[in-house]
């Protein structure tokens, strides 16, 4: 199976997003900074050594797991975490969030149950949700489905902005576990497993004995311990590994001329099933999951054993999964994944 068989074409992204590039390109001023990134950057009126940072993301059809199973706090938690994520990659500090919750009809308790997850994860990060928009849609979604999207504003000194720009040769990567499929790649995984293999949410996930809907519906993991336990040493570069998976989320942040080797290691559970049922094939997988890794941090070789020593010993369990090297794109030494 491809991601495509499910509904969803990466190349179709890939192409609509080259043609709007240069449109969002024309409305940008000196000293934006972040395009084509996770965040954007805009200058502070007034203070141009600050930048006010921003991104957007949705749930995806994890809202569908969540549906089927009666389970919707987590998906408060999964916008929350991966708008976080992807603020944190630049080295900005999040500061507040806003919500977009959309239905075919409201139904008041699952969009409580939701914004109560939203709200959880926002105090533990220290991020106020400033407002959001609540929309009714008939005819445009389809009962008991919804849609929850949100944005995150943060904030970071021009100086401490990371973008990878610095990354050579032989920097280290290192990867921090995920918790799941965190937010991508649930229309595949559907596929695959519900549709093409015929499982329950109740089914045992091989090799866990995890539950199906409770693999599915972990959250998005949030990375801020993990980059708090670093203290003021700071990474070269960071990747967020979500819609696109290895593939195109590392060139994000890479520098022209240069790509990445990586190391192959043992695919978590819940992926290894994924791959098997639905007979997706290496690239796919890569191109589509974050494969247990979701969270890339990209050191100087110099201060990697640093970073892997302090990450270690705050409970992270971070892997080296490689290094960076001349050449462009993502490049697996052999094996799965």
């Amino acid at each position: 199976m491809k991601y495509a068989d499910a509904g969803v074409d990466r190349s179709r992204a890939m192409e609509a997003r080259e043609r709007i590039g240069k449109l969002v390109r024309s409305t940008w001023a000196p000293g934006m900074e972040g395009f084509g990134g996770f965040s954007g950057g805009y200058a502070f009126p007034g203070d141009p050594g600050r930048l006010l940072t921003s991104t957007l993301d949705g749930v995806g059809t994890k809202i569908k797991i969540a549906v089927a199973a009666g389970r919707h706090r987590g998906i408060g938690e999964d916008l929350v975490n991966h708008c976080v994520d992807d603020t944190l990659v630049h080295g900005s500090t999040p500061m507040f969030f806003l919500d977009y919750f959309a239905a075919a009809k409201l139904d008041p308790d699952v969009m409580v149950e939701v914004l109560e997850g939203a709200a959880a994860a926002c105090r533990r990060e220290g991020v106020a949700i400033l407002g959001g928009e609540t929309a009714e849609l008939p005819g445009l979604y389809t009962e008991p489905d919804y849609d929850f999207a949100g944005c995150m504003v943060g904030w970071v000194n021009r100086a401490d902005w990371i973008d990878g720009r610095s990354l050579v040769p032989l920097d280290v990567v290192i990867g921090l576990p995920s918790s799941g499929l965190h937010t991508n790649g649930y229309s595949l995984a559907r596929a695959a497993l519900l549709g093409k293999g015929g499982h329950a949410l109740d089914a045992p996930v091989p090799g866990s004995g995890v539950a199906l809907a409770d693999a599915l519906l972990a959250p998005h993991r949030s990375y801020s311990p993990a980059l708090k336990c670093l203290g003021s040493l700071r990474p070269r570069g960071m990747a967020h590994i979500t819609g696109g998976g290895f593939t195109e989320n590392l060139p994000r942040i890479l520098p022209d001329g240069l790509g990445v080797e990586l190391e192959p290691w043992p695919l978590p559970p819940l992926f290894e099933w994924i791959r098997r049922k639905g007979e997706v094939g290496d690239e796919e997988m890569r191109r589509v999951f974050n494969l247990g890794y979701g969270f890339l941090m990209l050191f100087e070789a110099a201060r990697a054993e640093e970073a892997f020593a302090l990450l270690e010993g705050a409970g992270q369990q971070p892997r080296r999964l490689g290094r960076v090297s001349a050449g462009a794109g993502v490049r697996f030494q052999g094996g799965s994944p």
